[in-house]
């Protein structure tokens, strides 16, 4: 009865270390794309649009002018992809530096720097918030 209870403790043991270097490496991956960092950065989930030399993120509740810099554009890139039109809007997932636009400019009264992109989605193609005007 000791060599059962002897096997199947150390059976466990070998069981229990296995390591599986993907699920590793996934882990530190999606910790250093923590929503709790403190690093000043807040993570934002909305819509991004880049449109005639003007970047827009729009959240449910704001809507943001985007700083224009090597960040937006990289976002911008990975965004084309999932466009039918110029002015589509993608959802997006993207830590950011959030600050007031200086008085003496026009535009939304927050900005939003891009620090890094955590996720490009697929547009909903059932949403039907769009107004397109022809003539």
């Amino acid at each position: 009865m000791k060599h059962f209870y002897l096997v199947f403790i150390l059976s466990l043991a070998i069981l229990s270390c296995k390591n599986d270097a993907t699920n590793d490496a996934d882990l530190e991956e999606n910790r250093s794309k923590s929503y709790n960092q403190n690093d000043g950065l807040i993570t934002m989930r909305g819509e991004f649009v880049y449109y005639a030399d003007a970047a827009v993120f729009q959240t449910p509740n704001e809507i943001y002018g985007v700083v224009v810099d090597d960040k937006m554009h990289l976002l911008n890139e990975k965004v084309k992809a999932f466009k039918t039109e110029a002015t589509d809007m993608v959802p997006v997932t993207v830590r950011v530096k959030k600050f007031e636009k200086p008085e003496n400019e026009e535009g939304w009264q927050y900005r939003v720097e891009i620090k890094e992109i955590l996720k490009v989605e697929t547009p909903n193609p059932d949403k039907k918030d769009v107004i397109k005007l022809a003539n």
